[in-house]
Parts: C-alpha cells; sequence; structure tokens
C-alpha cells in the first residue's frame, strides 16, 4: 500500500505540476523535478508519514529499478534516431559536428573543474571534475525535439539539429564509459592501462555487441506477431532484457567485465529501426505507453536533491562554472565544427545555442556516478542543479534561435478531445473518399470493358 500510494502521488505531483509549467511557458521536465523537490525528504517527507511523500533517500533509492527502466526506454528512443536512411541525405557535417562538440565541451569543463579542484580540492575531487567533463558533453534530446515539433520548425538548422542531438548522447555515452574507468582507477589509487584504457574500452565494446545481439533477435521474434499490441509487449519485453544483462558485471582474472545499459539499449533501438519496417509506428506507440515511467524517473529525479547542499557556497560555485563552462564548449564547439564543414550560415550562428538542454541521458550518467567512493554524491547533486537550470532556460533559447533562424512556426493551442474529434471526421472524410474512389474504378472498369466489346 506503501508503495502505490507513494508513486501515485509522485505522478499526481507531477502532472499537476505541469499544468502551472505550461501556464508559465516552462518545460514539463522543469515541473517534475519541482513535484520532486516538493514531496521529497526535505518538503513533505518532513511530516514523516509513510506513503505521503518519500521520507528519507533511503525511500527514495528503494524505487531504483524505475530509474533503471526509464534509462532503458530512453536509450531505446535515442537510438532510433540513427535511421541510415536519413543519416544518408544528411552527410559528414553532422557526424563531425556531433562529434566536435561533444568533445570540446568536456574538454573546457574538464579544464575548470581540475583547476577548480586545486583551489577547493575538499569540496571537489578529481575524480568528480573528470565525471562531470564527460557528463556536460550529453544533451536532452527530448527537450530539443519538443520545441521542434512543438513549432514545426524546419529548414537547415533543424536538419543538422536533430542528428546532431542523436549522436551527441552515443558521443557522450562513449566519453562517459571512459571518463568513469578514469575517475576510479583515480580514486582507488591504482592508476594503470587496465583500468583506465582496457576496461572502459571492453564496456563499450561488450554494450555495443549486446544492443547488436538484442536487436537482431528482436527483430526476429517481432516477425511472429502482427497485432500491434503484442508487438508493443514484445518491445517491452526486450528493452527489460536488455537493462537487465547489461547490469551484470563480474571478472574475469584482474579485469572487470561491465556493460553500459545506455548504449547497450541505444542499439538495441538503433539495430530494430533500421531492420525493422514497422519501427516507426511501434516507436511512436512505444513513446506513449512509457510516459508515466519517464514522469517517475524525473520525479525520483528531484526528489534525490539534497537542498542542504546548496547552503555551501563552494557547492553552488561548482555548479556556476560547471554551467559556464559547458555552455562555452557547447557553443564554441558547435560554432567551429560547423564553420569547419562550410555549413549553412544560421547552423554556424544558432546550433550551439540548441544544444545547450540537458536531462534524461545526463541524469542515468550521475546516477551511475554516484557509485564513486570519491565525489559521486556531488556529481549527482551538481548535474541535478545544471539540469534544473538548462530545463528553465535551454527550451526557450532553443526556440529563440531557432526564430533567429527563420525556421519556427508558432503552433496554436491544441486539446485532446477536439484532436480526437478531428480524427474521427477525418477517418471518415477518408472512408467517404476511399469509396468514392473504389465507385470510380469499378465504373471506369465497367466503360473499359464496353469498349472492348
Amino acid at each position: 500500500m506503501q508503495t502505490l500510494l507513494s508513486l501515485s502521488i509522485a505522478l499526481f505531483a507531477g502532472l499537476m505540476l505541469s499544468r502551472v509549467a505550461k501556464k508559465l511557458q516552462l518545460p514539463a521536465v522543469t515541473a517534475y523535478l519541482i513535484a520532486g523537490i516538493l514531496i521529497g525528504p526535505y518538503c513533505l517527507g518532513l511530516l514523516g508519514v509513510p506513503g505521503i511523500g518519500f521520507i528519507s533517500m533511503a525511500d527514495v533509492k528503494s524505487y531504483g529499478i524505475i530509474c533503471d527502466v526509464a534509462l532503458g526506454f530512453i536509450a531505446f528512443s535515442i537510438g532510433n534516431e540513427f535511421r541510415l536512411s536519413e543519416l544518408k541525405h544528411i552527410g559528414k557535417q553532422a557526424a563531425v559536428i556531433g562529434v566536435l562538440q561533444a568533445v570540446v565541451a568536456t574538454l573546457l569543463v574538464d579544464a575548470a573543474l581540475i583547476g577548480l579542484h586545486f583551489a577547493i580540492p575538499d569540496k571537489l575531487s578529481l575524480p568528480a571534475a573528470i565525471v562531470l567533463g564527460a557528463i556536460a558533453s550529453a544533451t536532452a534530446p527530448a527537450a530539443t525535439l519538443m520545441v521542434v515539433r512543438q513549432y514545426k520548425a524546419k529548414g537547415p538548422l533543424t536538419s543538422t539539429l536533430l542528428p546532431v542531438v542523436a549522436l551527441d548522447d552515443a558521443v557522450g555515452l562513449i566519453l562517459f564509459a571512459i571518463s568513469f574507468g578514469v575517475a576510479n582507477a583515480i580514486s582507488v589509487g591504482k592508476i594503470n592501462a587496465l583500468s583506465i584504457f582496457l576496461e572502459p574500452i571492453l564496456e563499450v565494446v561488450l554494450s555495443l555487441a549486446l544492443g547488436i545481439t538484442m536487436g537482431l533477435f528482436f527483430t526476429f521474434c517481432e516477425r511472429f506477431f502482427h497485432s500491434r499490441s503484442k508487438r508493443l509487449s514484445m518491445s517491452v519485453a526486450f528493452v527489460l532484457v536488455t537493462v537487465a544483462i547489461s547490469n551484470l558485471n563480474f571478472h574475469i582474472g584482474s579485469v572487470h567485465v561491465a556493460f553500459s545499459p545506455l548504449l547497450s539499449c541505444m542499439m538495441l533501438g538503433t539495430v530494430f529501426c533500421n531492420i525493422c519496417d514497422f519501427s516507426a509506428e511501434l516507436m511512436d506507440r512505444l513513446d506513449r505507453w512509457t510516459a508515466p515511467i519517464f514522469i517517475l524517473f524525473f520525479v525520483l529525479s528531484g526528489a534525490e536533491l539534497e537542498l542542504s547542499v546548496f547552503t555551501d557556497w563552494a557547492i553552488v560555485l561548482i555548479g556556476l562554472v560547471y554551467i559556464a563552462a559547458r555552455s562555452l564548449g557547447k557553443y564554441s564547439g558547435a560554432f567551429g565544427s560547423a564553420k569547419l564543414m562550410h555549413c549553412d550560415p544560421n547552423v554556424v550562428k544558432y546550433l550551439g545555442i540548441t544544444l545547450l538542454p540537458q536531462a534524461g541521458v545526463a541524469l542515468g550518467m550521475a546516477m551511475k556516478a554516484q557509485a564513486m567512493n570519491d565525489g559521486g554524491a556531488i556529481v549527482a547533486q551538481i548535474t541535478l542543479f545544471s539540469v534544473l537550470i538548462y530545463e528553465l532556460v535551454g527550451p526557450t533559447l532553443t526556440k529563440m534561435a531557432l526564430m533567429r533562424a527563420g525556421e519556427i512556426k508558432p503552433e496554436g493551442k491544441t486539446s485532446a478531445r477536439k484532436t480526437s474529434t478531428d480524427t474521427a471526421q477525418s477517418s471518415e472524410s477518408e472512408i467517404s473518399i476511399e469509396i468514392n474512389v473504389f465507385a470510380d474504378e469499378q465504373k471506369g472498369e465497367e466503360v473499359g470493358a464496353q469498349s472492348k466489346l
């Protein structure tokens, strides 16, 4: 009863605050994070009533399986952006920009935070600074796509933005795997080639191999079903089993073998969307099914926010330096690489601004980084702090950039009820048109037969 009550309150709080956020023209993910804070241990949880809010951090962490599942579906959706049929039209411009801007952001944040580490070593450890640099590379595809779809943006900037956002997270996951390996090696005091290079690369390779294998098997199994509901269920099953397998870790001799759930599920989605001919329709249905899980994920992430750390000036300073360095890295990296590839002037000028939003993937990296003995908690808190800021201003900046580029088309208010009615009327019209076309075809066939006679 307590578990179901806590989850229902978390979902309800996130949904209700999203209505307030809509009135204030703020992204829904910001509302979910704030909802988590309000029902978390520092607000509603202070009442100490089990089920009515989260009474402790241990209570919040007990719902970790929901976060694992949500991250799996997030990565699976990211993989759907790597359709070869679409990537062929983009050329190497998006690939070069996607890699370089992520690397530049990581290097600038690493440089800034490592310098800050020497100034306040008791507040920011070296492993934490390195991991935060890798997290800085990730961009929130959901926030960016939301703005693009809402305003039906079209043009060179939009065409370049979408594949770059998808590739950005793939590069970010690889950078995070390597940086996380380096940070762990430093924290345990054993810096060697095995822990710094071999294990992270092995994790990336094994994760990709797992995703490819599961994607091929997934596509094979889907052929036995024709019902949309059963295909949807099969999709959920394969994401869950991929998340489960990718959470395995073991040792082969002195080598630690592990997988990245994010990278594995991303490759699962990539393989599936490029082989299965009905993957686009299935992904659309899956996105609707996973909406409550994503809401719970962000609410739980907000509940994990340690508000007490923001009373420390050093933590606030680290967060501000991280945000400034990442913003500069994203903009300068996108500007320089787009100019290098001779892109459209609007792409050169505005692409970096559209890459600032940060949410799901970065939060997933931060949750994994919490396992570090040295600085794991700081990494999570700084990431959550930056996500809150970026989600507050990021989508607005994306909208402004697309508007300046002349690619945005504002959309009027819509209603699900009105949409349903319009859809029904549209379906009736389509049926009527099909009947008339069929009648015309029949008449044409009769006339043709008479002329032959």
